[in-house]
């Protein structure tokens, strides 16, 4: 049904018009399930969860807020505007993520000339949320922790290191395969040193 719903939607908004589907019983490697015009963002069936569908496979909301009228970008540096759907299943629990993304690179262009014509003081625009391939999702969460901690892996101690990896299991970079092999190798220590920071208590 919803694969039906998605092609109708891209039929009518036309090539510019991706609407993914992604399934959250499926692994966080290959959640979507459907997808209409995937050249919009690169991707295709079999491809795995973008941060918002990671952020709900890790938290298990009962009750996400859709998610309306945002700006994302692409890793060749278009910027859509998109929607995210929460899906339910017939007991009410949230089964897929329905969403909606439209290239409006063009039209940013037009309106950036138009406001440099018609502006009188400088504006700071928002900075698009990023739509990246589970793959690179986990190595952005990796530089967000270093982030958090304040300082290189080289010179963190112990504590430093608890922080960083637990700042990652609480934003479900270890539901990504592999995961828990790079992390270990990134921040120099064992798997089982990793889990034992894991459970560490702060």
């Amino acid at each position: 049904m919803l694969k039906q719903v998605a092609a109708g939607i891209a039929g009518q908004f036309g090539s510019s018009c991706e609407v993914v589907v992604h399934d959250l019983s499926r692994h966080p490697d290959h959640t979507i399930v459907a997808i209409e015009n995937g050249h919009v963002s690169g991707r295709k069936v079999g491809d795995g969860a973008s941060h918002v569908v990671i952020e709900q496979m890790e938290t298990n909301a009962a009750s996400p807020e859709d998610h309306l009228c945002y700006l994302t970008k692409t890793p060749d540096g278009k910027i859509l505007k998109s929607s995210t759907v929460y899906i339910r299943n017939s007991k009410g629990k949230v089964s897929a993520i329905f969403s909606i993304n439209y290239d409006i690179s063009r039209l940013m262009m037009v309106e950036g000339a138009i406001r440099d014509l018609i502006s009188t003081g400088e504006t700071t625009p928002a900075e698009p949320e990023k739509i990246i391939n589970v793959n690179d999702l986990l190595d952005d969460l990796i530089q967000q922790s270093v982030a958090l901690v304040g300082k290189p892996v080289a010179l963190m101690n112990k504590d430093d290191k608890v922080k960083a990896i637990q700042f990652l299991n609480q934003n479900g970079a270890f539901l990504v395969t592999k995961s828990g092999d790079k992390i270990a190798r990134y921040f120099g220590i064992s798997k089982y040193t990793l889990y034992s920071y894991i459970d560490a208590k702060q």
